[in-house]
C-alpha cells in the first residue's frame, strides 16, 4: 500500500486485475492521488452480469471476492469516488477460456508433479479446476468487466 508516486504523478493508471487485492472502491481512491486531473484509470474486475443469479455461484464468489457486483453499481462506485465514468465493457468470453483457463490447465498437471504431495498445491490446483468448472457452468451471470474512469 505505500506505493513510491508523486502526488499528481501519472496520466494513466492500468493496474489490470489488481484492484480485486484490495478492493473496486478502496483501490479508486488510493490511486486517485497519483493520477494528474483528468488522468485516467482502467481496471478490470470481476462483475455480476444480472441482479439475481444462483446460489452455488454467488457464494462461490461470496467467499473469492466479497466486494464483487454489478456493472451499474461498480460505475456508481466509480462516480462517488471521483471519476467520470468513459467505459465499461465486458471482456469476450474467450478472454477467460483463451488466456486464464486454458493456460492453467496445460500446466496444471506439471505443476502437481513437481509439487508431488504437497496438500497446498493440490488445494490451489483443486481450487482452480473449481473455478473452471464453475465458469463453464454460469458464465452468463459474471465475468470481468473493463473499466475506464477520468479523475475529476
Amino acid at each position: 500500500m505505500e506505493l513510491p508516486f508523486q502526488k499528481d504523478e501519472f496520466d494513466l493508471i492500468w493496474p489490470e486485475g489488481a484492484i480485486a487485492n484490495i478492493g473496486f472502491e478502496k483501490g479508486l481512491n488510493h490511486w486517485k492521488k497519483f493520477l494528474k486531473k483528468d488522468g485516467y484509470v482502467a481496471v478490470t474486475y470481476e462483475s455480476w452480469f444480472t441482479d439475481e443469479r444462483p446460489a452455488e455461484i454467488e457464494k462461490w464468489w461470496m467467499d473469492a471476492v466479497p466486494e464483487i457486483s454489478t456493472i451499474a453499481h461498480n460505475i456508481s462506485i466509480m462516480q462517488k469516488t471521483g471519476y467520470i465514468p468513459v467505459a465499461a465493457f465486458i471482456l469476450p468470453e474467450r478472454c477467460w477460456i483463451d488466456n486464464y483457463f486454458h493456460p492453467q490447465k496445460a500446466r496444471q498437471e506439471e505443476f502437481l508433479k513437481e509439487h508431488a504431495g504437497n496438500q497446498a498445491a493440490e488445494d490451489m490446483i483443486s481450487f482452480m479446476r473449481r473455478e473452471a468448472d464453475l465458469y463453464s457452468k454460469y458464465k452468463q451471470y459474471y465475468g470481468y468487466v473493463f473499466y475506464v474512469g477520468k479523475k475529476v
